[in-house]
């Protein structure tokens, strides 16, 4: 794997891996290029007055040496042996540790946000930082460099989201301390407690749960799995307890997650991927290493699988029966097209964000659905003049109200827009309590803002008469949910509209919903990249009965994830769809009369 014409004998391993990912000797995703390029970038502007910190070799070896001379493995195949750290955790660690303040001796870095999948040693690692952090940790002063200091009463926490995941790095901690002489010696280790047997402290596992969480002075907090918090209540409480110490550490680890949209790991990852990119200023004491497949890479790829395995580029057994295992994930979860492997497949196993919580409508296919829009022209040149079927979810008057409309185009295809109504009064409200631009939309016509503190239903009136007038459609009938439509949708059939009133039950709604999703995965559908659009049914949660209908919620009853815009357009597919489509020969069995 590394390039023979190169003599790598004398260059540390932290910065031999950082020019091998930079060189593309190793393979990598974007953002762990970003990490290893700052690290060279960093080697040739340490201790200048612009950047007072320098990268003590001597440092970063001193983890290494504390894993590998002290820190067994305690499950796994490799149990009871000494833990040899492979190249990608030398370059994590040696980062982490071996950068240091120019004056002081302390490291420079205060936080790390370290993000690879599933069985790439997270756990194995924390559980020897822990331990480290009882025992070894310390700060060389320039000014005397044969002295050292290490904190009195350490303080280590592992944190998670509950107790039971906090006990793991703990408990594997304790195991791994107990099953070095070097370690035991040093510590204190019972059933419930962790202490240095000198310098006192403790090694503690804490949670949301634990009392007296925020009273502590931590030398090092490691987070596990912080994709799962649902708040950063702990993060918070622990990162203000920073500054009472010499050099704290937070170790933030983790998978990608299910919840992006309200998770504080996505947002805390997102802020990371804009510093590593430049477009936000530097924080020179945060390390990030994310690993990770790319937007435009096929999860069904097994080459690229190694950008969020860095195991993988290992030849030996662990790296092989892994690749196995990830294979039989994919395998499992794509050729049952069961949502939820296909979720975990992803976000696990090659560390791929998921817009959508446990039940969402579109799980793994969004991407899919991004990709079969076109430009709004486009669109309307492929519907122009054809018949149509109208769909209205017409919700509280005071909240968004959605008109779709369903085509069938003749090559056998559907096509479907809808555009939204939310009135004046509460927009600005709404953009705060929903999180998106409903102005920024109704500028680009996504939606329309009517006048007053309540919807006018007849800016929807007016909406669908201008297609008719401009673009040629063809009213067939439309199609409401009667809750707040009755008196509307009878003045509209008295103007001459055909209603079909569409009762909101699974028996009406599951296979219509069923049906526009597999259109999605089969490619037959196409619509006009509404962002509104998107963002309702990217919030669309499943609900199923015991007979395995479906129809589409939102995640909770006062919710402000907004389903209306796809609401609209199911109401319209119970009638757009009622003949026959072959979607295996992608042929409509009607004749498109009108």
């Amino acid at each position: 794997m590394q390039d023979s014409s190169i003599d790598w004998g004398d260059v540390h391993p932290t910065n031999r891996y950082a020019a091998e990912i930079v060189m593309g000797i190793r393979p990598s995703c974007e953002l762990e290029q970003l990490a290893c390029k700052r690290h060279l970038r960093d080697l040739e502007r340490q201790a200048t007055a612009d950047f007072p910190f320098v990268f003590d070799e001597s440092r970063a070896d001193r983890i290494f040496d504390w894993f590998e001379k002290c820190c067994r493995h305690v499950r796994g195949p490799f149990s009871g042996e000494l833990i040899e750290l492979l190249d990608f955790q030398k370059f994590d660690l040696g980062v982490v540790f071996g950068w240091v303040q120019m004056d002081s001796g302390k490291r420079r870095f205060k936080k790390s946000f370290n993000m690879r999948a599933r069985g790439n040693v997270k756990s194995t690692e924390m559980s020897g930082l822990a331990l480290y952090g009882m025992c070894s940790d310390c700060v060389y002063p320039p000014a005397n460099p044969g002295s050292k200091r290490y904190e009195e009463s350490p303080e280590v926490e592992c944190a998670a989201v509950d107790k039971q995941q906090a006990k793991r790095v703990w408990l594997d901690a304790q195991k791994m301390g107990e099953a070095s002489p070097d370690i035991l010696k040093r510590l204190r280790i019972k059933r419930t407690y962790v202490e240095h047997a000198k310098r006192g402290g403790w090694l503690r596992p804490l949670s949301k749960d634990t009392k007296n969480k925020d009273s502590g002075a931590p030398c090092l907090v490691v987070i596990d799995e912080y994709h799962a918090h649902d708040s950063s209540e702990i993060h918070d409480v622990l990162f203000s307890g920073f500054g009472k110490r010499l050099q704290s550490l937070m170790m933030i680890i983790s998978t990608a997650g299910k919840d992006a949209e309200n998770s504080p790991c996505k947002r805390e990852y997102d802020d990371l991927c804009k510093m590593m990119r430049a477009e936000i200023p530097m924080n020179e004491e945060y390390f990030v290493m994310i690993r990770e497949i790319e937007k435009d890479d096929d999860p069904h790829d097994e080459s690229i699988w190694v950008k969020a395995n860095p195991i993988l580029q290992e030849d030996n057994e662990y790296a092989q029966e892994l690749r196995r295992q990830i294979r039989a994930e994919h395998d499992d979860a794509y050729n049952t097209g069961n949502p939820t492997k296909i979720r975990e497949f992803l976000t696990k196993r090659v560390n791929r964000w998921q817009t959508d919580s446990e039940n969402k409508f579109m799980t793994g296919i969004m991407d899919k659905w991004k990709a079969l829009g076109v430009s709004r022209e486009a669109f309307l040149e492929l519907v122009k003049g054809l018949r149509t079927w109208n769909g209205l979810d017409l919700s509280k008057t005071t909240d968004l109200t959605a008109s779709g409309f369903v085509f069938r185009l003749p090559d056998g295809r559907y096509a479907v827009t809808a555009h939204g109504f939310i009135p004046n009064d509460s927009v600005k409200a709404h953009e705060h309590s929903d999180r998106v631009p409903y102005r920024s939309w109704a500028a680009d016509d996504w939606c329309t803002i009517t006048k007053g503190a309540v919807t006018d239903y007849r800016y929807i009136k007016e909406h669908i008469k201008k297609q008719e007038r401009e673009q040629g459609w063809k009213i067939h009938e439309v199609c409401y949910d009667p809750y707040n439509a009755t008196h509307f949708t009878g003045e509209l059939e008295e103007e001459g509209y055909i209603r079909v009133e569409i009762g909101q039950v699974m028996k009406i709604l599951s296979e219509p919903t069923k049906f526009f999703r597999e259109l999605v995965l089969r490619g037959l559908l196409v619509h006009d990249g509404s962002p509104l659009l998107t963002w309702c049914l990217s919030n669309a949660v499943e609900v199923v009965d015991n007979n395995g209908n479906i129809k589409l919620s939102k995640k909770h009853k006062d919710d402000s994830q907004r389903i209306d815009l796809i609401a609209a357009i199911i109401n319209a597919m119970v009638r757009a769809m009622v003949r026959d489509v072959d979607l295996n020969s992608h042929i409509m069995k009607d004749d498109f009369s009108f």
